[in-house]
C-alpha cells in the first residue's frame, strides 16, 4: 500500500466525508424504502464511531459497541459496520480498522470481538476469513 493507513477519533468537521462512505455503506446492503436509515439514526451513528484515513482522505468507517456476555467476565466487542472505499479494498484499510478494534477491544478488558456479514459478501470474507475465525452461528431475526 503506497501511504499508511491511520486509524483515528473523528472531528466534527469529517461528517460529509463519513456522510459519503455510509451512504456507500448503506446502499451496498440495499438499505431503501422502508428499511433506509432515517437522518435523526445517521446522526446518532456519527456520534458512536472512529474512521479510518490515508493520506489526509477519508477511506474507511468502522463502528463497534461492547454489551454484557452470559459466559464471559468482560464486555464483548461487537463490530457492527466496516466500510471501505471501492477502490482501495484489497489494500489494507479493513484490516487496519479491524486491528484498531482488536487493540481497543483488548484494551477495554474485551475476551472477544465478533461480527456478521452478508453471504454474498465474499470479497470482504477473504479478508476475515484471514483475521478471524467463522463461529458456526447462524442468525435469526424478527424486525418489530
Amino acid at each position: 500500500m503506497p501511504q499508511d493507513v491511520i486509524v483515528r477519533a473523528p472531528t466534527r468537521e469529517d461528517f460529509d466525508a463519513w456522510s459519503r462512505l455510509w451512504a456507500g455503506y448503506n446502499a451496498f446492503y440495499e438499505r431503501k424504502g422502508p428499511t433506509a436509515v432515517p437522518p435523526e439514526m445517521t446522526q446518532l451513528t456519527w456520534d458512536r464511531f472512529f474512521d479510518a484515513y490515508q493520506g489526509g482522505k477519508l477511506v474507511g468507517l468502522v463502528h463497534y459497541l461492547y454489551h454484557r456476555n452470559t459466559v464471559m467476565r468482560g464486555p464483548t466487542c461487537y463490530l457492527q459496520d466496516l466500510f471501505t472505499d471501492a477502490d482501495l479494498r484489497g489494500q489494507g484499510v479493513g484490516r487496519a480498522l479491524i486491528e484498531t478494534v482488536y487493540d481497543r477491544a483488548r484494551a477495554a478488558g474485551s475476551p472477544r470481538v465478533y461480527w456478521q456479514t452478508h453471504e454474498t459478501n465474499t470479497t470482504a470474507m477473504k479478508l476475515y476469513d484471514k483475521v478471524a475465525t467463522k463461529s458456526g452461528f447462524v442468525v435469526y431475526r424478527t424486525d418489530l
